[in-house]
């Protein structure tokens, strides 16, 4: 790919264990019929771009969620060392592929639409060099976040269960604030599942 054609994807880090459901994987989770993952990984494919999703090497029933959905699946085998071994594959890929940045797109956040995603990257074009990340209508950082193509060498060389944040230390951050909260609605215990399924219920999810 040449620089000037460069383009940015999008990378779903489900390689973790789901250690907080008390025996329940979120991310099989029901979301408008189907897995949660599914329903993340198909806002993801809907702006178009190419998407990535990281998973244990042998977690099975993460991938039948994604069956028949044209994404790339990462193995990563020392997924038991946190969220590194997902930033450490999908930054690979992403140069690999010479894209112009990559969007880590949590997969247990069900509000994040693909119209949420597109609008990301077409704000963070405007300043490509920059981190952009999502943040909640009163300016509260959350997620999905875009990282530019200069900061992949250090992606790859992040350690530990913190993700990315070593990598950004000191890199200009820029939010793109979405609507209500559902940058920062990610549900990874029951209790988060059961205050969003009522707000769901009640017409409020991802406004409050």
């Amino acid at each position: 790919m040449h620089a000037e054609d460069a383009l940015p994807v999008i990378a779903l880090p489900a390689a973790g264990a789901s250690s907080r459901m008390g025996g329940n994987d979120k991310l099989l989770m029901d979301v408008e019929g189907q897995p949660l993952l599914r329903h993340a990984a198909r806002a993801a494919l809907a702006v178009g771009y190419p998407v990535a999703v990281t998973l244990r090497p042998d977690d099975a029933a993460r991938r039948a969620a994604l069956s028949g959905l044209p994404v790339h699946v990462l193995p990563v085998a020392d997924a038991d060392a946190g969220m590194s071994g997902s930033i450490r594959a999908a930054a690979s890929w992403a140069q690999g592929l010479g894209a112009s940045a990559l969007m880590v797109h949590l997969p247990d956040m069900p509000d994040i639409t693909g119209d949420d995603i597109k609008a990301l990257i077409e704000d963070h074009a405007s300043t490509p060099a920059m981190v952009l990340r999502a943040a909640s209508a009163e300016g509260a950082a959350g997620n999905p976040v875009i990282l530019p193509s200069s900061l992949f060498a250090a992606l790859q060389g992040v350690q530990g269960d913190t993700g990315a944040r070593a990598a950004l230390r000191g890199h200009p951050v820029r939010l793109h604030p979405l609507t209500g909260a559902r940058a920062l609605t990610d549900l990874d215990t029951p209790e988060a599942w059961a205050d969003w399924r009522a707000a769901r219920k009640a017409g409020r999810t991802g406004t409050s």
